[in-house]
């Protein structure tokens, strides 16, 4: 699914290295254009930058990297994740207790 959280977590696997549109639209099984739609959306917020290259077959492609504020956005996107699944857990354990009292007593 081409939404910026997933391309987010993309980039910043990809640790600097050349990521164009279309390995992007591989990994997640999306077309070009979605991916494309949702990295202007990233560029524009600040998320993102978009650098132009030459690849080998001399075809001028961006290649799109993290800026600092992407990475803080992806931190934040990533702390409440985890507090969401931390909510999850509990609320999951507290209901395991509750099913464990029933049938133990």
């Amino acid at each position: 699914m081409a939404n910026e959280e997933t391309i987010l977590a993309i980039l910043r696997e990809a640790k600097g290295e050349i990521t164009t549109q279309q390995d992007i639209a591989k990994k997640i099984s999306c077309s070009v254009g979605k991916v494309n739609y949702v990295l202007k959306a990233l560029v524009e917020k600040g998320f993102i930058k978009a650098e132009k290259f030459i690849s080998s077959n001399h075809k001028k492609q961006y290649k799109y990297l993290l800026t600092e504020q992407g990475i803080k956005e992806k931190i934040s996107l990533t702390e409440k994740f985890v507090e969401k699944k931390k909510k999850e857990y509990d609320e999951l354990q507290k209901e395991l207790d509750s099913y464990k009292r029933v049938v133990l007593s």
